[in-house]
């Protein structure tokens, strides 16, 4: 075991704990015990439980990101200010401006990130566990070649829950002509390579999907400008290349495990930017068309046009008055 398995190993053993865990419910309920499409289904129970605790988080990012992108134009003063100024003095001076205006608007920009870093050991335990499965089943003290994988397996101890025996359900369990622990860069099963090939696409397009989302609609004008949107316009291309080539070399588990993450960050973010959308944005705009139609199917009309209300800053609150009303002599 390599000293990444060692440092991950508390969280290997919560994980194969909760995937023990759901399985066996789920037989219980009737989904088949040993090899079975409950192992899939345990997978997607994991991310789901990961994804429900995290949802404070997502919604302290979902401000931070807001106050960030409201901040722009301010931001751009403070390096306006100081372009060109390479000084020490200039750079410390820059830095303090650039807290204080962070900790007047109480954001951070690690904020943003935190969802995405607390979730990164789950997604290495998971990696690990399912990479070590036919270690697993090999057992320690032993070493074995395995036919399906067209290599050597040294074997290994238990992972939590994890015999030998459930390590060679989880081997065994087929998803649509793959199992689990199949790896495009090592299985030689033709119909294995397709199913990942398709699951890293699916992964990739959520992923495009959802930063494309989070930049056409809930972004104000002034944060579509400068290196920090430059920077977005990149990563929205890059980071479906990235995963592209790098779910080569992940098991089929942790591709399902990334892909149902990426489905739930995309619904989760369609609903935040639908009902909480940045002030500025196109979000925002037709948010307040819905609730100005809504109003209107009430019979309440606003004094404002649509495109009053549209521009009207956030908090500044509506007065509506019914159509019926009549002015008292």
């Amino acid at each position: 075991m390599g000293w990444f398995d060692t440092l991950l190993a508390p969280i290997m053993w919560a994980v194969g704990w909760v995937m023990y865990g759901a399985h066996w419910v789920l037989a219980r309920l009737g989904f088949g015990d040993g090899p079975s499409f409950a192992w899939v289904l345990a997978i997607v129970i994991l991310t789901l439980i990961m994804r429900t605790l995290l949802i404070p988080l997502f919604v302290k990012q979902i401000r931070s990101s807001r106050a960030m992108q409201i901040i722009q134009p301010e931001m751009q003063a403070i390096q306006k200010k100081y372009k060109g100024r390479t000084d020490p003095a200039s750079r410390e001076a820059m830095s303090r401006e650039t807290m204080a205006l962070y900790k007047k608007h109480g954001t951070n920009p690690l904020a943003s990130c935190m969802p995405m870093l607390l979730q990164s050991p789950i997604f290495f335990a998971l990696f690990r566990l399912l990479n070590n499965i036919p270690n697993v089943y090999v057992g320690e003290g032993h070493s074995q070649y395995l036919p399906e994988l067209g290599r050597y397996v040294v074997g290994r101890g238990p992972i939590g829950p994890i015999d030998a025996t459930v390590a060679e359900h989880i081997m065994s369990t087929n998803f649509f002509g793959a199992h689990l622990s199949d790896v495009f860069m090592q299985t030689s099963s033709t119909q294995a390579r397709i199913v990942v090939i398709i699951l890293i696409v699916a992964m990739s397009l959520t992923t495009f999907t959802t930063q494309r989302q989070l930049t056409q609609k809930n972004m104000p004008e002034s944060a579509k400008v400068g290196p920090a949107a430059s920077m977005q316009k990149v990563m929205l291309y890059v980071l479906p290349l990235i995963f592209l080539v790098s779910g080569l070399n992940f098991p089929v588990g942790v591709l399902i495990y990334w892909l149902v993450t990426n489905l739930w960050s995309m619904g989760q973010q369609f609903f935040a930017i639908r009902n909480m959308p940045t002030p500025g944005s196109e979000a925002e705009k037709q948010f307040k068309a819905r609730k100005a139609a809504k109003l209107a199917r009430k019979g309440i009309t606003i004094d404002e046009p649509v495109e009053a209300v549209q521009a009207r800053p956030v908090g500044q609150r509506t007065q509506p008055q019914r159509k019926n009303r009549k002015k008292r002599g």
